[in-house]
């Protein structure tokens, strides 16, 4: 019996006649080609039933050629060995959970090192994409591939961006032994899960700071394998990782801002409570779908979006902004915002250098080089630096604005707790009593510890 790849996917091709295939995990039978399939992230499973079955394979569908060169020793922290070995003791499939800036890079690395397999690194980002290359290249002397941002070359090490594996899984996904999921938490409520499905490697590790919950980590779970491990920030902060304080400080809308602010709000509220009355158990998405068919439901979509923009930076969070960039003008800063016009503001009112997604990849990289030497110090973001990238300086984030709940507010957070000696970092969040951002803030710091409290 022979397992080939096709597409994404495993054909079962000359099975014995005493054999049921469709009793195989996810086989069925496919008519267009008159042979078996079943998807190929379910390789482990299929091969194992085969094993216990005692059916001898030919070929087991994956590609044999390349072997990875040599690995330095990557040494680990005591925290990072017991993930490293509570993964190995899961048969190397599964998730670990750790605390932005608790150095879950290196725990993949020493994984990659220890098996020397062919692995294959997903990142959500293209500037993770080369820090990812340039930290493989620390402790791997063999070639590296990189799949994304322009490049297209496969190693038996490759990095690959998200998108790139979404579009082209269906032609390498049997060429590697070891998936690295970096940003795990991006996975499992199948809108981009088929770049993991496609993938034929026995061997998969999640990384991630924020797992998900209900439904999407059991789609997570089924793709690269349970939580093995998990720590939080409260378990390392203070002597794996910084120690830091969370002052949120409370602002008010000025007047003509709280006029507009509760009018649109109360627009958009009419229509959405319409809509939740007649369609109990609806979500989000589905309100918008909805609501984009009427010109009241567009109204109200115009209204919710014009009243998260104006909180997005108020007259008082731009005075606040100011103030603290004053009162650190020493320290290394970073200011969080919701959008890239209050970036660019910001950026424009303080000669500040702006990290977001228009910025290009060299001009990126050259910003936060300064950053790290301190020739820089201060730069605002979006979303570009939540995740994974490298900023060790920092040492007082101002948060001025997000939308993305707790998994964004971990993330942030953890941007400034990558330890170093005597460093005790500062966040701030800058919160608009009286609003849904206030709601917001108060569910978002459940997921840290509060140290500190101040208003103003």
């Amino acid at each position: 019996m022979r397992l080939l790849f096709d597409r994404g996917t495993l054909l079962l091709v000359d099975t014995p006649s005493e054999l049921d295939p469709e009793t195989l995990p996810g086989v069925l039978w496919d008519p267009r080609v008159g042979v078996y399939r079943a998807p190929a992230f379910l390789w482990w499973d299929i091969t194992g039933a085969l094993r216990e079955l005692e059916v001898p394979l030919e070929h087991d569908g994956r590609t044999e050629d390349g072997t990875s060169a040599s690995w330095s020793r990557v040494e680990l922290r005591p925290y990072q060995e017991s993930a490293l070995l509570a993964w190995e003791l899961a048969d190397r499939r599964g998730l670990v959970v750790l605390p932005t800036g608790a150095g879950k890079t290196r725990l993949a690395l020493s994984a990659m090192a220890s098996t020397r397999a062919r692995t294959l690194v997903l990142v959500p980002t293209r500037a993770l994409l080369h820090q990812w290359r340039a930290e493989i290249e620390r402790f791997y002397r063999g070639s590296i591939g990189v799949w994304g941002d322009g490049d297209k070359s496969l190693a038996p090490v490759t990095v690959v961006t998200f998108e790139s594996a979404h579009r082209y899984m269906d032609k390498f996904g049997a060429a590697f032994d070891l998936l690295v999921v970096d940003e795990a938490h991006h996975f499992g409520d199948a809108v981009r899960d088929d770049a993991l499905e496609m993938s034929l490697a026995p061997m998969r590790l999640g990384l991630t700071a924020t797992p998900p919950e209900g439904p999407s980590l059991e789609g997570l779970e089924a793709l690269v394998g349970p939580i093995v491990y998990q720590l939080g920030v409260q378990d390392l902060a203070g002597t794996y990782l910084a120690p830091f304080d969370l002052v949120v400080m409370r602002l008010r809308l000025d007047d003509d801002e709280r006029r507009v602010y509760f009018s649109e709000v109360r627009l958009f509220r009419r229509a959405f409570l319409e809509f939740r009355e007649h369609h109990p158990g609806a979500e989000w998405r589905d309100f918008v779908a909805a609501a984009g068919r009427t010109a009241e439901g567009r109204r109200a979509l115009a209204a919710w979006r014009k009243s998260r923009k104006l909180l997005g930076l108020t007259r008082s969070k731009a005075r606040a902004v100011k103030a603290l960039l004053s009162r650190h003008r020493e320290s290394r800063v970073l200011v969080f915002t919701a959008d890239n016009q209050a970036a660019y503001t910001i950026a424009k009112s303080h000669l500040i250098m702006p990290i977001t997604c228009e910025i290009g990849r060299k001009e990126r990289e050259r910003a936060l080089d300064w950053f790290r030497k301190g020739e820089v110090r201060a730069l605002v973001s979006t979303r570009v630096l939540n995740e994974g990238i490298d900023v060790p300086d920092a040492d007082v984030a101002i948060i001025v604005g997000g939308t993305f709940g707790e998994r964004e507010h971990v993330q942030r957070i953890g941007r400034l707790l990558r330890p170093a000696p005597d460093k005790r970092a500062i966040i701030y969040e800058l919160v608009t009593i009286e609003t849904a951002e206030a709601r917001t803030s108060a569910r978002r710091r459940r997921s840290v510890v509060l140290v500190a409290n101040a208003g103003l």
